[in-house]
């Protein structure tokens, strides 16, 4: 019994996780997605395309042989599952490309250049002064760039 107990608690464990459940959220919507998609082409493409054409995809077909029960091939059907593809995979796409130019442009925000420093250390006393100082206001020490505190007495 402790086993089964043991496996019990290591699926809940598992789907818990967040990207088990991201995937559900993402195969829930992609089915409600592409129902959309079918309908934009069943409903309002293919019409407008069989005005150009002359022809609805949905009604082409073969029949292969002869009588009641004769295989028929549907290519119509084919060529609008072709098109809700495309329709699909060029959304998607766009949605993917919109996303990552977001994304650059919050990176873009967060990796602000660091600002230039307004103060230094004084040598001598080591109190913060300002970075176009040539004398320390707390020590009255001088300060000459590029030597040590020795080199200027």
């Amino acid at each position: 019994m402790g086993k089964g107990k043991g496996l019990i608690e290591e699926f809940k464990k598992f789907i818990m996780r967040g990207n088990v459940m991201d995937m559900a959220v993402g195969v829930i919507v992609g089915g409600a997605f592409t129902s959309i998609v079918t309908s934009l082409n069943q409903d309002i493409l293919t019409p407008v395309l069989g005005i150009f054409g002359g022809t609805d995809f949905s009604n082409l077909k073969v029949t292969l042989g002869t009588g009641e029960n004769a295989p028929v091939l549907c290519y119509g059907n084919f060529i609008t599952a072709v098109i809700n593809f495309l329709i699909t995979a060029f959304v998607i796409f766009i949605l993917i490309k919109v996303m990552n130019g977001i994304s650059a442009r919050l990176l873009r925000k967060e990796e602000k250049k660091p600002e230039p420093e307004t103060t230094k250390t004084c040598p001598y006393c080591r109190s913060a002064i300002a970075i176009e100082a040539v004398r320390c206001p707390h020590c009255t020490s001088m300060l000459t760039e590029g030597t040590t505190p020795a080199e200027n007495l």
